[in-house]
């Protein structure tokens, strides 16, 4: 017997209830980072993470869901993106990326999922492998208020969910925002 999963990987984009220029101002990414999207659907967020690196910084776009990485793919060829690179892989896994190399990671409506489904053992260490000593964890979810757009009440988690599963993982809370009238943002440093 196969053991069904509480939440399916791969939703909707949350561009049009999310700001992706306040959620990275509010992160704090600056000019020549690099920056990872992880679960980065269409890349809305990746696209214009781009724009704030620069040429000495570099967006990791991943995600395992191909026909939004497809719609990320035509856009950064239209937009002559260059400092962005498209990888196709389960968080679950591991990750074709090098040792400490990322020095923000960001996971916008994403760890819900993992949560639910307690797959945060296999996410987390893979994502403490790829962050840069003193690197940064940003997770991005939707506020648990009742009749907000968003995954299902029963499916959000609160910032203190967050806290308590990440900082028993390897990571310190460093900072709690809101980032839109839906969301919330935590921010967390790799110990």
């Amino acid at each position: 017997m196969t053991e069904k999963k509480l939440h399916k990987h791969g939703g909707k984009s949350s561009e049009a209830v999310l700001d992706a220029k306040r959620v990275l101002s509010s992160i704090k990414l600056v000019e020549g980072e690099v920056f990872m999207d992880s679960g980065c659907g269409d890349g809305f967020i990746s696209r214009t993470a781009s724009q704030i690196v620069g040429s000495k910084g570099k967006i990791l776009a991943v995600d395992q869901y191909s026909p939004s990485l497809d719609v990320l793919r035509d856009k950064v060829k239209k937009e002559g993106i260059r400092n962005l690179e498209i990888i196709e892989a389960d968080l679950t896994r591991k990750l074709p990326l090098e040792d400490e190399m990322v020095d923000l990671c960001l996971m916008a409506n994403v760890l819900h999922g993992f949560y639910y489904n307690q797959e945060l053992d296999q996410v987390i260490p893979e994502l403490l492998r790829i962050l840069k000593n003193g690197g940064r964890l940003a997770i991005v979810e939707f506020k648990k208020i009742e009749g907000t757009p968003g995954p299902p009440l029963s499916s959000r988690i609160t910032a203190e969910d967050v806290n308590s599963a990440l900082e028993s993982r390897g990571f310190k809370s460093q900072e709690e925002l809101e980032v839109g009238p839906y969301h919330y943002a935590v921010v967390l440093i790799k110990k």
